[in-house]
Parts: C-alpha cells; structure tokens; sequence
C-alpha cells in the first residue's frame, strides 16, 4: 500500500493534472516532498541553489554577459504545481539587463548560461528567489520555485549618451566596487585592439584619461573606460565615428570609416580631483595646464579633445565668487579665454549653437570683447543670420577701426543680405503675380457667367441676338 504522504502527493498531483495547473509542465518535472530536484548545479558555490535541464537546445557559440540586454518568454511555478506568472499568458516577451539586479539571484545565473533559441527549466531555492519575505500574494516565504525560461536574443550595453549603438561593452568579468575613471583620472589597462580578425594593437598602458590620442587611442575607448571599474574586463564595440573616423590610422593599418573591438582590462586607476576637492589655487593652477593643453590640441587640429581641455576650466571657475582681487581677475581671464577657445572649437566642428552660445559667455565677461565679437559674428554668418552677423561685425570696426577680417566679413554680409533681398523681391513679384493671375482668371469666370446669363435671360423675354451677320437677302 502508498503511505499516506505517498498518497496525498499522488492525489494532489492528479488534481493538479485535471485542473489544468501544469500547463505543458511534464508532471514528472514536480517531486514528492523529499524526492531529489533534477538538474545541473550551475551556482558558482555548488550549493544546489539553482538547477538546470535544457529542454530545447539554442544556436551559436555566444552567451549572455554581464549587462547585456535579454529578452525572454518564461513560465513561473511553485512546487506544488501553481502557477504564479507567466510572459506567455501575456503574450509580451520580457526584457532585463543581466547581472544587474533587476531580476532574482538564480535567473542572472542562469540566463548567462544560455544561447539564443535554448529553453531551460531551473529549479531555484529560496535563497536564490524571494527569500525568506517571499513575494505576495501569489509566492508563500521560502518557497522554491521552478520557471520555464525560453531565450530569444541579446545585445550589450550601449555606452552612448544619445544611445546611437556607437560604444557596445559586454562585461567579461563585473570589476569591483562602484567607483569609476573621471576625465584627467590616471589609469592602467590591459588591452588588445581588434580590426576583422586582426590584433593591431596589444599593451599594457598607463595614462590620463583625455590624453589617449598622444598613445594612439580613440576617443571612444577612453568614453569606455570611464564606464569601468576596478578589476572589470570587458569588450568594447566601437562604431568608426568613436573609432579612427574617416581618417583611419595609417600607423596600424586601419581604413577610413573601420568599426574596432577592444578587450580591455582596468588593472587599477587614480581618479583625477573633482572640482569641489580643490581649493581656489588649485584650481586656477590646473586651469593654466589645461589651457596649455588644450592650445596644442587645437593646434594639432584635435578640436573635440581641445574643447574637452577648455570645458574643465569653465567648470572648474564658473561657480568662484567672493575671490581677493588677484585671484578674481586670474579667474576671469581664465573663463574669457576657455569661452572664446570653445567657441573657436564648435565653429571648427560646425557646431554653430555652441559656438554662439560661448561667444554670448564670453561677451558677458567683456562686452566689447574682439575676438568674441568677431567669432559671433561669423557663428551668425554661418546659420544666415546675416543681420546679425552685420551687426556684430560692425561693432568690431567701430571697435577696432584696424580689423582688416572684420572689414571683409561686413562685405560678405552685406553681399548676403542684398541677394536676400532680391530673393525675396522676386518671391513676393511671383507671388504678387500668381495673386493678380488668380483675380483676372477669377473676374473672367465672373464676367463670362454674367453675360451667359444675360442671352439667357434675353432668349427667355424674345430678344433677338443681333450680334449674327444677317444671310438673308
């Protein structure tokens, strides 16, 4: 005979199997209590936490890393056979980043063993679910849970703050603790850099952070490092506009336009002084290097890392008030020339509102300011705001009688403005005279109407129409 226990496990299963409870669960997947649960252990402890059994193997080589993206369909029970959730009665895929906390303990680990296409059943210990608090009302404490787990695509974190996919990291190994590089932050990598299938470059380097072009590294591999931490190893995919650009790199053989891998390791870094750590010497001290650097980049023609250098002075001194005199005028000097400098990076670039924007800084500094006149002035000209442009570039000559640039940029506009006005002359005459058009077509309809209805109206009283030449004799 069963035992009791036996009996009422059997009985309650058979319940559970005529009300539909199980859905495509086999009923062999529920134990008795006591009964060994199925599956690989997968927990980095071996301590039967979370256990394993494909159902359906997936595709490829490639598993899920930490922070990629993941999308799932999944079924959740409880031991006894309740279901408590499922995507699938949604019919709405989930998604989550992996390894970030987002999802209980046994599915991080288990999703980042999966491949695309694969379904699994993991058996979860409360330790690696809900715990001891449980989730109500549908999940008791201490419960143990089964899911159904099927995988359908993942994708890497996207570095980029537009989130254009331009920086792709997939972590390797999570580093430690949560602190990160800043800008001017001295660091140690381990890298190797990949084109196609070919290694052109493999170091190990020690650095600042905004300094990599002087070691021959993308801009967009220092933006990356900035998002590591201690110890993490991870691989970058860098899209060409974060990459060598249009440019390439001749020293290691790489084309114009060339998407780029790096697998990089973060040994160790020095974060650099933010701005509430240094006091007021400080900071007009590392203001004047990073000016200097800043020129030699502009120089050079690197007018992306020369803006960088000439932004940490405005954010460095933009907020000092209450200064001795000295110290105030330095630091004025200081933010006119980083205005000025930006405003002569973003017309470089083509970048038009950021340009116009530092000039106004600047003028705010000194408001008969030359260069920061002359460099508004052809910001306006630029966008076609030649009015504007006019404008400004007036008050340079009347400022500076001897500014030959001036002189010749006032021409130019006033050239602009007149064909302006003579585009517009001719715009307003075209229309002028599709208008006039319109009325005589409109008054021609008009007119033809009237005088249809007169010989209407006269055929209708007898009139004769005299307007026929008479072939009577």
């Amino acid at each position: 005979m069963l035992g009791r226990t036996s009996l009422s496990s059997c009985l309650s299963l058979c319940l559970l199997l005529l009300m539909g409870h199980l859905d495509h669960m086999s009923a062999s997947y529920l134990k008795a209590d006591g009964a060994p649960l199925e599956g690989v252990d997968i927990t980095l402890k071996r301590d039967e936490g979370v256990l394993k059994v494909v159902k359906r193997e997936g595709s490829g080589t490639e598993s899920p890393m930490i922070g990629d993206k993941v999308t799932v369909h999944y079924t959740g029970w409880l031991l006894d056979g309740t279901k408590f959730d499922s995507s699938l009665d949604r019919r709405d895929k989930f998604s989550f980043d992996l390894g970030k906390g987002e999802v209980i303990k046994a599915w991080d680990i288990a999703v980042a063993t999966m491949k695309v296409g694969e379904i699994c059943r993991i058996t979860c210990k409360p330790e690696y679910a809900y715990g001891s608090a449980g989730s109500p009302p549908k999940i008791p404490p201490n419960a143990t849970l089964i899911f159904e787990i099927e995988l359908f695509e993942f994708k890497g974190e996207d570095l980029t703050d537009d989130e254009d996919g331009g920086i792709i990291r997939r972590i390797r190994k999570k580093g430690e603790g949560y602190s990160k590089p800043n800008e001017g932050a001295l660091v140690e990598i381990q890298f190797e850099g990949r084109y196609g299938d070919r290694v052109f470059d493999k170091r190990e380097l020690q650095f600042e952070i905004g300094e990599g072009d002087n070691y021959d590294l993308p801009h967009g591999l220092e933006k990356a490092i900035q998002k590591m931490e201690k110890s993490e190893e991870s691989i970058f995919y860098l899209k060409s506009n974060y990459g060598f650009g249009s440019a390439g790199k001749e020293k290691f053989q790489i084309p114009p336009d060339a998407e780029l891998q790096y697998e990089v390791k973060l040994k160790s870094f020095e974060k650099a002084k933010e701005s509430w750590e240094m006091n007021t010497e400080e900071k007009l001290e590392q203001s004047c290097m990073v000016k200097e650097r800043g020129t030699q980049y502009f120089k050079e023609g690197k007018y992306k890392r020369a803006a960088l250098q000439y932004k940490k002075i405005v954010s460095w001194l933009e907020h000092e008030s209450g200064l001795p005199e000295e110290e105030d005028t330095k630091a004025k000097s200081l933010r006119l020339a980083a205005h000025l400098n930006l405003a002569m990076c973003h017309l470089k670039l083509k970048e038009y509102s950021q340009a116009l924007e530092n000039c106004n800084k600047a003028l705010e500094l000194d408001s008969s300011n030359e260069k920061g006149l002359f460099r508004r002035g052809e910001a306006h000209l630029a966008v076609n705001d030649f009015e504007l442009a006019r404008g400004d570039f007036q008050k340079v000559i009347q400022l500076y009688p001897s500014n030959k640039a001036a002189k010749v940029q006032l021409v130019t506009c006033q050239q602009k403005i007149r064909e302006q006005h003579e585009k517009e002359k001719k715009m307003y005459a075209n229309m002028f005279q599709r208008l006039a058009d319109k009325d005589l077509k409109s008054a021609t309809t008009l007119q033809t109407t009237h005088t249809e209805d007169a010989e209407m109206k006269d055929e209708q009283n007898g009139v004769e129409d005299k307007s026929e030449v008479d072939t009577e004799a």
